[in-house]
């Protein structure tokens, strides 16, 4: 249901954001093309958990690049990128650490400002729809298996934030870093002996670095 769900989605997701663009091509110097790199992300969260540990991951997808005049381009993206963490928790049932592997079709919609001929800063919000999610626990009281009973419909299918990085162009190539922030927490609300808890309670952050190549 979910996967028909994903699929239905993802070409009005591409009708709406990519469609367009092509078809203005002809009367502007639009950009399409391919971009991946890597992701260091983290779990942001709300309680006194300690610091948590940094998931080396992957973003893979695709974008366009708008020109608006010769500062300003709107570039619309849509990339597979996976998220996660270590988190280690502390509460009135239970402490010990938790692995966090959530992986997302996200789309951000990115102001540029061109700073120069090969220099440009952008930012601007992102939307983003959870694929897959795998935990791992390690804790002092062993009475909750992880990996059988936390699985995908245990976060929460919808993320959102914001992004802004810093990028070179090189020709047709481009290179860059950028940095994601998540507004909407990861876990769900649940309740557990009467009491209501969220886990986890943690929203996204992922810095990421990246190439990207213009097919055209």
């Amino acid at each position: 249901m979910k996967n028909k769900f994903i699929l239905s989605v993802l070409p009005m997701l591409l009708s709406i954001f990519f469609i367009p663009a092509l078809q203005a091509q002809d009367s502007s110097p639009a950009r399409f093309g391919i971009k991946g790199g890597v992701n260091f992300s983290s779990l942001y969260t709300q309680d006194d958990a300690e610091n948590d540990k940094i998931r080396t991951g992957f973003t893979i997808g695709l974008f366009s690049k708008m020109p608006l005049n010769s500062v300003l381009s709107v570039q619309p993206e849509l990339n597979y990128s996976t998220k996660g963490s270590e988190v280690t928790y502390n509460n009135a049932f239970v402490n010990g650490t938790a692995s966090f592997n959530v992986n997302y079709l996200e789309l951000p919609i990115l102001l540029v400002v061109n700073l120069g001929k090969n220099f440009n800063v952008h930012v601007g919000p992102y939307a983003a729809v959870l694929i897959s999610g795998k935990t791992t626990n390690k804790s002092n009281v062993d009475l909750f298996n992880f990996e059988d009973n936390i699985n995908v419909d245990d976060f929460n299918r919808l993320d959102a934030g914001f992004a802004a990085g810093l990028g070179i162009d090189l020709g047709p190539l481009s290179l860059g870093a950028r940095y994601t922030y998540g507004l909407l927490r990861v876990g769900k609300e649940r309740d557990y002996l009467g009491t209501t808890y969220v886990f986890p309670d943690a929203v996204n952050g992922v810095a990421s670095l990246y190439a990207s190549i213009s097919l055209k």
